[in-house]
């Protein structure tokens, strides 16, 4: 199997007053096509910041990211929003879908910025929210469901348009445990069924364990790596 992702002695350095503060050193590391890869490390270790930039949210101070062949750390910031939203889903601990919307209207939403008709995006947003077992809540808004249901219509939004990534920076934080428990199933049907290659950034050592496999960052530094 082929690395996806490829990151190569990438450094991360923010600038605070006249101070800066280097929060990744030197990360090498592939992640393979079809991957489950759950992050791990304590606050302030960089796990956010790593996963900002396998995502194209961030740019590296130094190194290189590829990802599917081509190099993002060199695009400009329009090049890298349009490889964001062709290549990229997002799922963050809190759901973000846009409280006057139904959950059909919250998952079309990245399909604004395609050539799909309105019925394409309707027909596309519906299969979505099929995979997420959401069909009948399609005409619900995000107050009208729980916070586990509101979770699943931010991944169909997510998978909507077909990324060739999925990252997920703590997608079960916001919940209880049994809603956690169905999001982590879905994000691995996902990945075992259809092929996508995932991301998470967690605390949860339980919800890591849905993963393929985890990796530690402690002070920046890729630490451990544990099958």
């Amino acid at each position: 199997m082929s690395a996806l992702i490829e990151i190569r002695d990438v450094s991360k350095a923010y600038t605070r007053g006249r101070q800066s503060v280097e929060v990744l050193h030197h990360v090498t590391l592939d992640i393979l096509q079809g991957d489950f890869l759950a992050l791990m490390g304590p606050s302030g270790s960089g796990k956010t910041t790593l996963l900002n930039l396998i995502g194209g949210l961030d740019s590296p101070t130094g190194g290189s990211i590829t990802v599917g062949g081509k190099r993002i750390d060199t695009l400009g910031g329009t090049a890298l929003a349009k490889w964001r939203s062709e290549n990229v889903g997002f799922i963050f601990q809190f759901y973000n879908l846009l409280p006057m919307l139904t959950a059909q209207k919250n998952v079309e939403v990245p399909l604004l910025l395609t050539k799909l008709s309105a019925a394409e995006r309707r027909r596309n947003a519906s299969i979505a929210l099929t995979l997420v077992n959401l069909a009948d809540r399609a005409s619900h808004k995000p107050n009208e469901l729980s916070g586990g249901q509101q979770q699943r219509v931010a991944i169909a939004r997510a998978i909507v348009s077909d990324p060739t990534v999925l990252v997920c920076d703590e997608p079960t934080g916001d919940l209880d445990r049994q809603s956690a428990e169905e999001v982590l199933r879905l994000l691995q049907v996902l990945n075992r069924e259809h092929g996508k290659t995932i991301v998470m950034v967690t605390h949860d050592p339980k919800a890591a364990e849905h993963a393929t496999h985890t990796l530690h960052l402690e002070k920046g530094t890729l630490v451990e790596a544990a099958a």
